[in-house]
């Protein structure tokens, strides 16, 4: 006897963020947290998260003299002291919504075309949402610089890729028409600031919502796909 009920296709969420994104961390990690809550239900909604590179800073030089006040006070045209504020006000947010510990007074403030590509290198071998969390980490948590070659491929020993592959990858641009290709599909979407979280190719959720937007989204769309499949 055969089961007549279709098993529906996952949920594809597509999301652009910068490494250097405060709230793509928090929204990746309420992203997360959302997901895991539909886990309980009876007929869990199955999802499939897609990174794509976005950089908030392209003119950004690789080594930045400054601190992480000082970057923000001068791309936001902003004084130091609210800057201060400002980053003050994140650091809060991250640790109360999402459990995450930003160490500003550690960032080294950088470049991200490198660690974008390197997300991609890391998806071809299977391993793009451990890479994408190894580097947000290194970059607001541990004051690692994710700009330079040397650090990234390091970074990416630590989650199981080749290293002599991620240097050779990095050293020769191999993924930057990748990277390319995310940011003229995020101008394609309108999208103009990160995170932005498009649902199968028709939804979009912008910003760093709460876990239970994101429940609520896996949900009312995965009914969506249940219906579909029956």
């Amino acid at each position: 006897m055969t089961d007549e009920t279709a098993t529906p296709a996952p949920i594809r969420i597509d999301v652009w963020s910068d490494i250097a994104c405060p709230w793509c961390y928090i929204g990746k990690r309420n992203l997360e947290n959302g997901i895991a809550a539909t886990a309980q239900d009876e007929d869990a909604p199955r999802v499939e998260i897609t990174y794509h590179s976005f950089e908030l800073s392209p003119d950004t030089p690789v080594d930045f003299e400054g601190s992480s006040t000082d970057f923000l006070a001068q791309h936001k045209g902003v004084t130091p002291e609210q800057a201060q504020q400002m980053n003050e006000r994140v650091t809060q947010i991250a640790k109360e919504q999402a459990g995450l510990h930003y160490r500003f007074d550690l960032q080294q403030h950088t470049n991200t075309v490198k660690a974008h590509e390197l997300v991609h290198f890391a998806k071809q071998h299977g391993k793009q949402l451990e890479m994408k969390e190894r580097l947000l980490a290194a970059y607001f948590v541990e004051g690692r610089h994710v700009g330079r070659i040397d650090e990234l491929v390091e970074l990416a020993g630590s989650v199981g890729l080749d290293e002599a592959a991620a240097r050779d990858a990095l050293e020769n641009d191999e993924f930057l028409p990748a990277v390319r290709q995310d940011q003229a599909q995020a101008r394609a979407y309108g999208i103009n600031g990160v995170p932005f979280f498009v649902i199968d190719g028709q939804y979009g959720v912008s910003g760093a919502q709460p876990p239970e937007a994101f429940a609520q989204v896996a949900r009312q769309v995965w009914s969506e796909h249940r219906a579909a499949a029956n």
